[in-house]
């Protein structure tokens, strides 16, 4: 699923950088980024559709086309998932 999201980092990272989504559970993201980062790492995670945040921990980051795509444990999420459905149904889909 491909979601709009902010990720920031802590001081070695700072600033927010708006990207995509390439895979998501209930315990994690693939996340793509202009960034690289360490293993260990915590950032912020947080979606732009719905109020879905969370701190997560890098578990990877691999060199992939013009950046990376890191994978991200998330510690404490709140919020919900807000995601558009095909054009013509209406509703969103939360979780």
């Amino acid at each position: 699923m491909t979601v709009a999201v902010h990720i920031s980092g802590a001081q070695s990272a700072a600033g927010v950088e708006t990207t995509f989504t390439e895979d998501v559970s209930s315990r994690g993201a693939r996340v793509s980024s202009i960034r690289r980062w360490r293993p260990n790492d915590t950032l912020h995670f947080e979606s732009l559709p719905g109020d879905f945040r969370t701190p997560a921990r890098v578990a990877y980051c691999h060199p992939h086309r013009e950046g990376y795509v890191i994978g991200l444990e998330f510690l404490e999420p709140s919020g919900r998932w807000v995601v558009s459905t095909p054009a013509g149904s209406g509703k969103p889909l939360q979780g």
